[in-house]
């Protein structure tokens, strides 16, 4: 009986076996059709030197002698389909044409503006921000030379705390700093 038993082992391994290998062989071929149909990719160096890998054709501002690879007859139907017109072989004169060729994303072009809008903002208000402190600076600069050209007493702190005049050297230093403030901070 054990022999019995052993040979029916025997046969279900070899059934298994089989199938396994027809399972095996099915994988194989299925990944090299995947192979294929992936290998339809557009590839092409963009103008900071990097490889890129891409399903759809590369924009008008990539160079012919830029693309690597292209799917042949994919490309062609490709562009039958969406009503294109073939790429240009020369250098593309009018903005309209160089439109054409892209897919144009209205709500990407819309966000792309209001970023633009928010930083031209920004801009201003950093540009408004250092011209209001310019004028400060020139206020409070005139207003020191004034203070020095009136030939009145003037006095500071010292770094003990204590009050201490200007003598005409100090007085001279100081409306000379007040000068190049004055010259640099007042256009």
């Amino acid at each position: 009986m054990t022999q019995a038993r052993f040979a029916l082992l025997n046969q279900s391994a070899q059934r298994y076996t089989e199938a396994m290998k027809l399972t095996h062989l099915f994988v194989a071929l299925t990944s090299c059709f995947v192979c294929l149909s992936a290998s339809a990719q557009w590839q092409w160096i963009d103008s900071s030197g990097r490889k890129v890998f891409s399903d759809r054709p590369p924009g008008v501002e990539v160079p012919e002698k830029n693309i690597l690879k292209q799917p042949a007859v994919r490309a062609k139907s490709n562009e039958a389909q969406v009503g294109l017109p073939p790429p240009a072989v020369g250098p593309v004169t009018s903005p309209v044409a160089a439109k054409v060729g892209e897919g144009v994303d209205k709500g990407l072009m819309e966000k792309k503006k209001q970023a633009e809008a928010a930083e031209a903002a920004k801009r201003k208000t950093e540009e408004d921000r250092i011209a209001f402190a310019k004028s400060e600076n020139c206020n409070r600069a005139r207003q020191a030379k004034t203070g020095l050209d009136s030939g009145a007493r003037i006095s500071r702190i010292s770094e003990k705390g204590e009050r201490e005049f200007l003598d005409d050297s100090a007085r001279a230093a100081e409306a000379q700093r007040n000068q190049s403030i004055i010259d640099s901070e007042c256009r």
